[in-house]
Formats: C-alpha cells, sequence, structure tokens
C-alpha cells in the first residue's frame, strides 16, 4: 500500500487536501440530502394536514355526494368521506408521518380519534392506470409522481373516514448531479490553487536538495551553481542559511589544505635533513634502523595527509579498465617479490581516479601482506557492481570489530610498529577512497579463514 503513496512533499499535500475535501464534501452532502428528504416528507404532512381542515366533499343539488365518472381518478386535492378505512393489508403505515399529522390537527382543533397514514405506488391506483395510459400516449415519464401517500382519519364524533391524498413526486435528479459539479468545481479550484502554491516552496526546495547532493560528493564546487533565494520567505531564510554554511565549510576546507601543506612541508623538510645526517653514523646496523623510522615517519605522514585531502581531490574522473589497474598494481608487488597474485578478472572501464583507486588497492594489498603474508587480488562484475576483492589466508579479524577496523587510527596490534600494523590508516584511507567514487568497501570473514575486503563501485 505505502508503494503507491506519493513520496514528495507535493504529492503527499494534494492527497491530504483531497482526502479531506471528499470527507468534508460527503458531509455535507448527506446532510443536505437528510435536509432534502426533510422538507419533502413535511411538505407532504402540511399537504394532508391542509386538505384534511380545508378541503371539501362536492356534492349535487340533491346533497349526495359527487364521485367521478368510472375509471377517472377522483380529484387529488378533493376529500373523500368513506364508510371504512382504505387501508388494505399489504400497506405499511408510516407512524412518524400520523404522530406529526396528529399534532398538526390538533393544534387545529381538529380531534382525530385514530389516524392512518401509507404510502401506495402508483400502479396499485386508478390514479397510476391512468398516469401509465398518459405514459404510452406521451412516450416520456419524467415528471410523473412516484407514489401516493394517503390520510385516513375518523374524527371523534363520526364513524366515517375522512380520506386525503397527496403526491409524492419523484426526486429531482439534478441534486445529485449539482452535488457531484459543485464539488469537481472545488476539487478543480482548490487543488489548482494549492498546487501552485506548495509548487513555489518545493521547486526551490529541489534545487536546494541537487545543491547539497552535489556539494556532498564534491566539496570543492564554487559558489557558482548555488541556489537563489526563493519562494515564501521560510523557504528563503533556509536557501540562505545554507549559502553561508556551504561558504563556511568551504572556507574551513580550504584553510585545512593550506594548513596540511605547510605540515607536511614543515615536517618533511627536516627528515630529509635527517635522513643525509644519519649518513654520517659508522655503526651499519644502527643507521639501517634509523633510515627504517625515518621512512616509517614519512609514510604515516604521507597517509594522514592522503586522508586528510581524499575529500578534496584535484585530479580528474577518467574512464580506466578496472582489470588492467588492478593488474598494475600487483605487477608492482610482484616486482618486489612479494607474495600478492592475480586471480580471475573482468574487464570492466568505469570513471575513476586512477591515482586514487590504485592507492587503496595497494593498501589493501599491503594490510593483507602484512597479516596474512600474501594476497589474491580479483575483479568481477557483480549485478550493478564493480567488485575489486583482495582475500587472504590470515586469522582474520574479530566479527565485533570489523567496521572499528576501517575508522582511523584503529588496528588491532597496539602498537605502531610497521612490521606489525603501522599507524591504522590503510584501511580508513581506501574506504575514503571508495566513497569518494561513490562505493563502499567491505570486510567480512571467509567461511575457509582469512579475510576477504572487497572495494564495491558503482557501475
Amino acid at each position: 500500500m505505502k508503494r503507491f503513496l506519493p513520496k514528495s512533499l507535493q504529492g503527499q499535500m494534494l492527497l491530504a487536501v483531497a482526502l479531506a475535501l471528499l470527507v468534508a464534501q460527503g458531509i455535507g452532502a448527506s446532510v443536505a440530502y437528510r435536509a432534502q428528504l426533510e422538507r419533502e416528507d413535511n411538505g407532504i404532512i402540511h399537504s394532508l394536514a391542509f386538505r384534511m381542515i380545508g378541503g371539501r366533499i362536492l356534492r349535487d343539488d340533491d346533497g349526495r355526494e359527487m364521485r367521478p365518472p368510472p375509471g377517472r381518478p377522483p380529484r387529488m386535492g378533493r376529500l373523500l368521506r368513506m364508510a371504512e378505512t382504505p387501508l388494505r393489508e399489504s400497506d405499511h403505515r408510516n407512524h412518524a408521518f400520523e404522530d406529526k399529522l396528529g399534532r398538526i390537527l390538533a393544534a387545529q382543533g381538529f380531534v382525530a380519534t385514530e389516524i392512518q397514514v401509507f404510502e401506495r405506488d402508483t400502479s396499485d391506483t386508478v390514479l397510476g392506470r391512468f398516469i401509465e395510459r398518459r405514459r404510452a400516449l406521451r412516450g416520456d415519464g419524467r415528471g410523473d409522481p412516484k407514489s401516493i401517500v394517503v390520510a385516513a382519519v375518523r374524527g371523534q364524533d363520526s364513524n366515517e373516514w375522512l380520506v386525503a391524498r397527496t403526491l409524492r413526486d419523484q426526486r429531482e435528479p439534478r441534486f445529485l448531479r449539482n452535488l457531484i459539479l459543485q464539488t469537481l468545481l472545488i476539487y478543480v479550484v482548490l487543488i489548482g490553487v494549492i498546487a501552485l502554491i506548495l509548487r513555489q516552496i518545493t521547486k526551490p526546495l529541489a534545487a536546494l536538495t541537487r545543491r547539497v547532493e552535489d556539494f556532498a560528493a564534491n566539496p570543492t564546487l564554487g559558489p557558482d551553481g548555488r541556489v537563489e533565494p526563493q519562494g515564501p520567505l521560510d523557504t528563503r531564510s533556509l536557501i540562505a542559511a545554507h549559502n553561508a554554511m556551504e561558504a563556511r565549510i568551504g572556507t574551513l576546507l580550504d584553510e585545512k589544505d593550506v594548513m596540511l601543506g605547510a605540515i607536511g612541508h614543515d615536517l618533511k623538510t627536516p627528515l630529509a635533513a635527517l635522513r643525509v645526517r644519519i649518513e654520517s653514523v659508522d655503526d651499519d646496523d644502527e643507521r639501517a634502523k634509523m633510515a627504517g623510522t625515518i621512512e616509517d615517519i614519512t609514510r604515516t605522514l604521507d597517509d594522514i595527509l592522503s586522508l586528510a585531502r581524499v575529500g578534496r581531490p584535484s585530479d580528474p574522473q577518467e574512464p580506466t579498465e578496472i582489470s588492467a589497474l588492478t593488474a598494475s598494481v600487483v605487477e608492482e608487488f610482484e616486482d618486489m617479490g612479494e607474495a600478492v597474485e592475480l586471480g580471475d578478472t573482468t574487464r570492466i572501464v568505469l570513471s575513476v581516479r586512477a591515482t586514487w583507486l590504485r592507492r587503496a588497492i595497494r593498501n589493501l594489498a599491503s594490510n593483507a601482506l602484512r597479516y596474512a603474508g600474501g594476497a589474491c587480488v580479483t575483479v568481477e562484475k557483480r549485478g550493478k557492481l564493480a567488485v575489486i576483492s583482495v582475500t587472504d589466508n590470515g586469522p582474520g579479524i574479530p566479527e565485533d570489530e570489523l567496521d572499528r577496523m576501517m575508522e582511523p587510527f584503529e588496528r588491532g596490534d597496539p602498537s605502531r610498529n610497521r612490521g606489525t600494523g603501522g599507524a591504522g590508516i590503510g584501511l580508513a584511507l581506501a574506504r575514503a577512497i571508495a566513497e569518494q567514487h561513490g562505493g563502499s568497501l567491505v570486510l567480512e570473514n571467509r567461511a575457509e579463514g582469512g579475510l576477504r575486503a572487497e572495494i564495491r563501485l558503482p557501475l
């Protein structure tokens, strides 16, 4: 059910207003329909009461009651006097009408010992047969009465029944049609106005959303392309606040790059000078240890600076054959005599930053070498993903620590020795590079033992 509901703010608001309007119109239509029925019933009761009180019985010169010729119904407004009630066993009395008619007659001083009110279909009366003949001649039944309402009243001092009749006309079909047209008109006007208002709100919000997504993917975006404040006051204030925040973030990132460049320059220069000075140390073993320490510091500094700058890459993305790039990284390790081999690969071309992606694969392979002594690198297409896998046969990582190992400066060995794990930045940098390309880094323990690190990139 939820998948059929609109996802946008505009769609949800229009749906809510439409449902609310439908409920309101339904209630209004019900009230109007009941009011119309009540008006019809009150009209019928008052018509019967008027004929019962003010009607007269036509008589001839001899005082005998005049009756219509055979085959013709008596006039509807005529008051009839009958020795017996016209109520049949098949007729259903309307007690609500009887109570109302009794109150009206009593208010006019007409005392009735018994009141019978019932409704009979016109087809079951002489009048109905006359109407059928008229309909046959005219060929149209519009305007014909629906039924006849009969009221029979017996007075206090008489055994005869006074009978009054009135017609219940067919309900006006235009009532429902007018109600539907009114509802459609309200829908068109109200929904149209609300849609225009919502468009003024959602259009700048959609533009702001696209700008936020672009800025999140590439913080190096300049002021060009920023959304100009537009729409209602609240929306304009939101866009202005975002533009100010974006400018502040850009300033902070620029200051960070300047600071990192200064740190890298200020630290690497004395390290290079120190590397020259240790050449004067006579002890070969001591000189080798000192050189190794300087090299560790330099590599750690490179990793830290790379991790800090990965969010603001300067090189553009270019179409790259992933399996060839992976093979070149493996060849580098093979040239150094390291136990890194290339497994099955699939030819995949993606737009990536080759230098950064090569760095990520190299970090994963180096991590596998450090902890397991070897690695196998494969490239495959899995659904809508390009997957670069680096597997090893080492001890793996406890399940509850897999996510923590991808955080900066986190590692299994608490020491910072390069031989047992280094500074713990390699996995964090590989994950940051994967996310830079819209992908992810996934670590999982293999069922046969060892660890599998996958860089998953969207095709």
